[in-house]
């Protein structure tokens, strides 16, 4: 269990600023579910969401630089709130997986040519002894706009994106699972999007 504690170069919970943050965001609770609750509201709308920043650089992966930003997209904010758990003393890993997008998704689809997401990250906690998966992605804002309902998260149960808008209609499918990471897998996330955005990487990536 302890690997999913350490802090390592992209989870890097020892950081001054994550300290801080956590030690204020956390103030109070008592329990590790308590802490994981608060972090997680903290996370999903201290960063509000971003897709459209793809960074090509370990160093942008590291939470301490994701901190220093104003929004974030999936993996980052997922990074940010596996940091701040470790650095609360809850177990946290990264898990991967793509996704299908049926909402907002005009500029996704403009840049990538598509409407699925590789890979869309998301968290699992250790509450209780379980691992519990959450999504500290979408913003409150940006879930009224969206007309969809802002995804909570209760510490017990599994909280990823909804299934539906409030309207009834799909807003997010998961397709495929990539498992779970210790730490972040740096070169599977680049060789993923390599083979699903090929015309991407070719124009605007650096070799």
């Amino acid at each position: 269990m302890n690997k999913y504690l350490n802090s390592t170069f992209y989870f890097d919970s020892e950081h001054p600023d994550i300290q801080s943050f956590v030690q204020k965001i956390t103030k109070g609770k008592t329990s590790q579910k308590e802490k994981a609750i608060a972090l997680y509201k903290a996370v999903r709308d201290g960063w509000p969401y971003n897709p459209s920043n793809l960074y090509h650089e370990k160093k942008d992966f590291k939470s301490s630089q994701i901190f220093s930003r104003t929004k974030g997209h999936c993996l980052d904010k997922s990074i940010l709130m596996i940091t701040c758990c470790r650095a609360a003393g809850i177990p946290a890993r990264l898990a991967l997986a793509k996704v299908k997008n049926h909402i907002a998704a005009e500029k996704m689809i403009e840049k990538l040519g598509t409407d699925e997401l590789v890979p869309h990250g998301y968290v699992e906690v250790f509450l209780d002894g379980k691992w519990v998966k959450n999504t500290p992605v979408f913003n409150d804002t940006l879930c009224r706009f969206l007309n969809v309902a802002t995804l909570e998260f209760d510490g017990q149960n599994d909280s990823v994106f909804q299934e539906f808008d409030k309207e009834g209609g799909v807003f997010m499918e998961y397709l495929e699972d990539y498992g779970n990471f210790a730490d972040v897998p740096f070169d599977l996330i680049f060789d993923l999007m390599r083979q699903h955005y090929p015309h991407f990487f070719e124009e605007f990536m650096p070799n």
